[in-house]
C-alpha cells in the first residue's frame, strides 16, 4: 500500500502495510509471515538474507529498503516510502551492487 494511504488502526493484512503490494506480500509469506503483527521485531536484513536463501536468488537491494520500512512502521515508526531507507542501508554498507 502507498505509505501515504496507510492507516495504522486498519492494518490487518500484509498488503495493508506501507510499500507492500501483492508481490511483496508473497515474499513475506515465503518468509513465513501471514499477518503484519508477526513481522514486528523482525530484522529486515535477516529477512532479506533468508528470502535470498529460500528463493535461491539475489534480490534487488531495494527489497531490503522495503523490509526496513515495514519493520520500522510495525515497531511504531511513521509510514514512509521505501526509498527513504536507501541511504541508511547504504551507509550501513548493506546491499551495495557488486560488479
Amino acid at each position: 500500500m502507498s505509505p501515504n494511504k496507510v492507516d495504522r488502526t486498519k492494518v490487518r493484512k500484509l498488503t495493508d502495510l506501507p510499500n507492500v503490494g501483492k508481490a511483496m506480500a508473497e515474499d513475506l509469506r515465503l518468509l513465513g509471515f501471514s499477518s503484519p503483527e508477526q513481522i514486528a521485531g523482525a530484522c529486515p536484513f535477516e529477512m532479506y538474507h533468508r528470502l535470498g536463501v529460500i528463493t535461491a536468488m539475489r534480490h534487488d537491494p531495494c527489497v531490503m529498503d522495503v523490509f526496513m520500512s515495514i519493520t520500522t512502521f510495525l515497531n511504531g515508526g511513521p509510514s514512509r516510502p521505501w526509498w527513504e531507507f536507501t541511504e541508511a542501508r547504504k551507509a550501513a554498507g548493506l546491499g551495495t551492487v557488486e560488479k
